[in-house]
């Protein structure tokens, strides 16, 4: 099975990282939050990654040049033009990176990948996730409903505390609920071949159009996550993730 990535956008609510690299290429950990993300789907055995690029990626292309060399042991014999390998730390992983254009909408990046994963099921995702979801049993749900697509849905903590005001009191204050029982897109979608029926043109964004037609047409199952998620976007939210890394308690870190 294959799973899309989007690292495309431009995430300009992270531009103190962003002006100078694409979301995905942000580090935790000293590894890009694209790694995290794939190593997180590897654990699942998934290891076939279609990727859409767009701003600045030649930088994503530039580390998987460069990324079998870098986790190597090797000897280089320069009067034979050679390259011995002796020991590699590399992952089984196979990465499509394909140019989806700068201005691309997400709906648009899908559709121009989907030679790529034709005729098969597949995961899809944002380059600015991290979770612990089960993709094992998100994939076997998805085949129990028989959908074109499903979604998983998360309950993400609230920012703030919340408080329930009467005339001149308050009568109930929670310190940063969690959720406050509504789920929002955690990202982790399963997609069917046939959603390429609901996709259009480079314009087209995947969270209105497309999933707003795979509800009407009672083809979007969810699969409810109570696990972690954290999306990554503003500077805050970087430095909780690198928080959790450095401490080594990364719950996303399934591998």
């Amino acid at each position: 099975m294959k799973a899309v990535i989007l690292a495309g956008g431009i995430g300009s609510r992270l531009s103190e990282e962003t002006a100078v690299r694409p979301k995905p290429m942000v580090e935790i950990g000293g590894r890009p939050m694209l790694w995290h993300i794939m190593k997180g789907f590897s654990a699942h055995g998934i290891n076939d990654f279609v990727v859409c690029l767009g701003y600045k990626g030649n930088q994503i292309k530039d580390f998987f040049a460069r990324y079998y060399l870098e986790f190597s042991d090797v000897t280089f014999d320069l009067a034979e033009n050679a390259m011995e390998v002796h020991q590699s730390d590399v992952e089984p992983w196979r990465v499509t990176l394909v140019d989806t254009g700068d201005q691309t909408m997400t709906g648009g990046r899908l559709k121009r990948v989907l030679p790529h994963v034709a005729g098969e099921s597949f995961c899809f995702t944002y380059g600015d996730g991290l979770s612990d979801v089960d993709i094992t049993a998100l994939v076997a749900f998805h085949h129990e409903q028989g959908t074109v697509a499903t979604v998983t849905a998360v309950q993400r903590p609230g920012l703030f505390g919340t408080m329930d005001l009467g005339p001149q009191r308050v009568r109930d204050f929670r310190e940063k609920p969690s959720g406050e029982g509504s789920w929002i897109n955690g990202g982790y979608f399963v997609l069917s071949p046939a959603v390429e029926r609901y996709l259009g043109d480079d314009t087209t964004v995947w969270e209105r159009g497309p999933v707003e037609a795979l509800v009407a047409d009672d083809e979007l199952a969810v699969w409810r996550h109570e696990g972690f998620w954290h999306c990554m976007d503003t500077l805050r939210d970087r430095l909780d993730l690198e928080a959790l890394w450095a401490g080594g308690a990364a719950p996303w870190r399934t591998w």
